[in-house]
């Protein structure tokens, strides 16, 4: 992907959550296993079907929980490109969003 291209699907992206889309933030995985889980519902998907990866991931356009969360400080975004590089998501994101599969 290009990057005019990455950033036309990170405009996409944002104007499908500032329009209300409806995520699955809730549960957020404790466990290796529940993790796991999500990454097949992820894997199952269309590699084209974005919205469906932001609603199994639970994609959210702002920092998340008690303690701020946010993609920057998640292990798998890379700050140069604005991109969430877990491969079963391989989308671009913007530093202040949040997503279930947050990991440090």
């Amino acid at each position: 992907m290009n990057s005019e291209q990455q950033r036309a699907q990170l405009k996409k992206i944002a104007g499908l959550m500032r329009n209300g889309l409806k995520t699955q933030t809730e549960p957020f995985p404790e466990t290796e296993r529940e993790f796991a889980a999500i990454l097949d519902q992820l894997r199952a998907l269309d590699p084209e079907n974005i919205e469906a990866k932001l609603v199994i991931s639970g994609f959210v356009d702002h920092p998340y929980g008690p303690d701020k969360q946010r993609c920057m400080e998640c292990m798998y975004y890379l700050v140069h490109r604005e991109w969430c590089d877990l491969p079963e998501l391989a989308v671009p994101v913007d530093a202040d969003w949040w997503c279930r599969l947050w990991r440090i």
